[in-house]
């Protein structure tokens, strides 16, 4: 009787060595026999189609939409993106230091970045962009000029300029340096006993700019933290744990990965001894916080060690891991999932079951599952990190949408820097009445035009009503409600005048004090920030966060 059964083991374990043996063969004779045809096919096309074929350009677009199939992280890195691809994760390169942008047929100066060659040769954000290198820039693309400007570092490039309000152009040679991005672009105290550090990006030695920012702002014996993630689209896994590191104890989870290959699979722990495992911490976040910003604001929620504030973050839990191809390329392939210490996977969207017409969908409510923090508060997965305290994210109306998209709020900064010296310090600086009614004389005599949405939707609902024969019923309620949707420039500039003002307030006060004077400039009307403060400085609020099962409601 044992034999047999032995004999059936070893002849179920037989069949199944030949099943998956059959079926690796199987899937490898389909990945040759499709190699074969895209190669034959590839051949005949460059042979015979009527027109000259670029064939690094139809190679590279066929892998991108083989790519995007699967998800939009998976990407090929083709030997002339390779430097954009280290800035992205290193956020070094070597070139001018300034963003650029397309404005109307124009490349120009978006932002001089404080400190680097474009800002100390005098560039100003504004400024046409007329050549690069004696070459003309009229029919290139921003990656054209962009390309120009980046080079050997401490070799000069030749700019030629033309200011708004001068017609007279200007020649500066601007000596390339190797320029590294603050990922900390701002740190500071928001009142005697609230830190505050601002973390842009988690690019390579990120967690360092954090620590020592952070041992800079104890000097002022600080008992509340509020670090800032909002709009930090992540970057390496490895910063977030180190960041996660300064605040929870040696041997803490932090995040872990799992994917198709099992020996990959990891668990990541705090390794060092913290800095800090009593200060108050409060997390900023919003829908631009993605990655390795929900992995750190997922496990100071999951280890209960701080209370997260704002809106749903991103929902990114998927991992890239990048692979060396021929020939100096590059594939970025997503290779496994985020989970963070409670267990839950922040990924929102399911990219491996797609509808018919190729779309995704977020995690469906039947599949979402409840988890408990470390001290067992309920916490969920489904995509994201739910804040503890929300906070709706403001809309900007059509009309500063408008008024931004379409540079007013820019080329009117650029205006006035061009005309004031100087202004008042960011905290003390205001958009007053006098500023204000220039910026309205500005748009009104630029023949500004915008179309309203609401008036859309109302245009059609009448077009229904009157196929349908009811508008006559209602025509007098028709026509008043068109009247108050009909978009009336100088009615909208001063409704909506609180949301321009801050518009035109982070533009302004950009072009004397840059990046870090934008954001203290916004941080004295930040809702999210003052949320933050109220519930750090409240004990009984803070405190009951962490308490299994209680709601807390701050208005």
């Amino acid at each position: 009787m044992k034999k047999k059964i032995w004999l059936g083991i070893l002849l179920v374990a037989v069949i199944s060595v030949t099943l998956v043996s059959y079926t690796r063969d199987q899937k490898n004779f389909e990945i040759a026999k499709n190699l074969d045809i895209y190669h034959t096919l590839f051949r005949e096309l460059n042979m015979f189609y009527v027109d000259e074929i670029d064939p690094n350009k139809l190679v590279k677009t066929s892998i991108d939409d083989m790519l995007q199939s699967l998800d939009p992280y998976t990407n090929y890195i083709s030997e002339d993106q390779i430097e954009d691809f280290r800035f992205m994760t290193t956020g070094e390169y070597a070139g001018i230091g300034a963003l650029i942008s397309k404005h109307d047929d124009d490349i120009i100066i978006a932002e001089p970045y404080e400190g680097f060659p474009a800002q100390k040769s005098g560039l100003k954000a504004g400024d046409i962009l007329l050549e690069v290198e004696g070459k003309d820039t009229r029919e290139m693309t921003t990656e054209d000029v962009s390309n120009l400007l980046k080079g050997p570092a401490n070799k000069p490039v030749s700019i030629k300029a033309q200011r708004p309000g001068n017609k007279k152009p200007f020649t500066v040679d601007v000596v390339r340096e190797k320029i590294s991005i603050d990922a900390v672009p701002y740190y500071g105290m928001l009142d005697k006993q609230t830190a505050y550090i601002r973390l842009s990006q988690f690019t390579a030695n990120c967690s360092q700019e954090v620590k020592n920012a952070f041992l800079d702002l104890k000097k002022n014996n600080p008992d509340a933290l509020v670090l800032d993630l909002r709009g930090n689209p992540g970057g390496l896994l490895m910063e977030a744990v180190e960041i996660v590191n300064f605040f929870v104890p040696k041997g803490e989870e932090v995040v872990s990965t799992r994917g198709k290959v099992k020996q990959w699979d990891k668990v990541y722990y705090a390794t060092s001894e913290p800095i800090d495992t009593t200060i108050k911490i409060a997390v900023l976040v919003n829908r631009g916080s993605a990655s390795a910003s929900e992995i750190v604001t997922g496990a100071i929620q999951d280890l209960d060690r701080g209370i997260v504030v704002g809106s749903r973050t991103f929902g990114k839990g998927l991992v890239q891991t990048t692979r060396d191809l021929s020939y100096s390329t590059k594939l970025k392939v997503t290779t496994a999932k985020y989970y963070i210490p409670s267990g839950r996977c922040i990924q929102a969207l399911d990219y491996s079951h797609r509808n018919e017409d190729g779309s995704v969908g977020n995690v469906p409510d039947s599949l979402i599952s409840e988890f408990t923090t470390k001290h067992g508060r309920k916490v969920y997965d489904g995509g994201g990190i739910v804040p503890d305290m929300k906070i709706d994210s403001d809309e900007l109306s059509t009309l500063a949408i408008e008024l931004v998209t379409q540079f007013k709020v820019f080329d009117f900064a650029t205006l006035y820097s061009n005309k004031n010296t100087s202004i008042p310090q960011p905290e003390d600086f205001s958009i007053n009445d006098d500023i204000y009614n220039q910026f309205k004389e500005f748009v009104k005599a630029s023949e500004f035009k915008y179309d309203s949405e609401s008036l859309d939707e109302f245009n059609a609902l009448m077009e229904t009503a009157q196929k349908e024969k009811y508008y006559k019923i209602a025509e007098d309620e028709f026509r008043a409600l068109k009247a108050k949707l009909e978009p009336n420039l100088d009615k909208d500039l001063a409704g909506f005048r609180d949301e321009i003002s801050e518009l035109l307030e982070d533009e302004i006060v950009s072009r004397y004090y840059y990046q870090k004077g934008a954001i203290r400039a916004a941080i004295k009307d930040d809702k999210g920030i003052q949320k933050a403060i109220d519930a750090l400085h409240s004990e009984t609020a803070f405190a009951a966060y962490f308490k299994p099962g209680t709601v807390i409601n701050m208005n």
